[in-house]
């Protein structure tokens, strides 16, 4: 599984139902590949990657000012008119430190939550989002310590990204 192949995130169940998502879906993210693998490198949170009228729609969490700013000058140097996307990138300083913290509970805006055995990315996104198709936004935020979403191992803490639907 490639990195970003899937929709996720509130509105991606919808957007998977209209004719053709997925083809444009697969068009946009080949053309913003450059961007989707700088928000990687900048340790950018994504929230929400999906097609909502015929764009790209990414929403995400920036651990500074420097990630999300590498992240628009990337988006400007694909599309300068930047008419086939929508991104919402916001800033958390504290998610620059919060893997350092290591605190339990409340975590960077979401919760933490140790692995259980017989757990999917799947059972845990159905426990905390009422979805089992948000496992994507469990994975993302957590692609420090996960490489596959299919491969979890007991006793590791995710971090669980709060519900947008909020």
């Amino acid at each position: 599984m490639g990195l970003f192949d899937k929709m996720f995130g509130t509105g991606a169940s919808e957007s998977e139902q209209q004719q053709g998502a997925q083809q444009r879906f697969n068009e946009l993210k080949q053309r913003y590949q450059s961007v989707l693998n700088i928000a990687d490198q900048q340790q950018i949170q994504f929230q929400n990657l999906h097609v909502q009228d015929n764009k790209l729609y990414i929403k995400g969490i920036a651990p500074s000012e420097e990630a999300r700013n590498k992240f628009w000058d990337q988006i400007k140097l694909v599309n300068p008119n930047s008419d086939d996307v929508t991104a919402e990138i916001s800033v958390d300083s504290s998610r620059a430190m919060g893997a350092a913290a290591g605190s339990g509970g409340q975590v960077q805006g979401g919760q933490s939550y140790e692995i259980k055995s017989g757990d999917t990315l799947s059972k845990i996104s159905k426990q905390f989002y009422g979805n089992a198709n948000e496992y994507m936004r469990i994975f993302y935020a957590n692609r420090d310590q996960l490489n596959d979403p299919d491969k979890i191992q007991a006793g590791k803490k995710l971090v669980i990204p709060p519900d947008d639907k909020a």
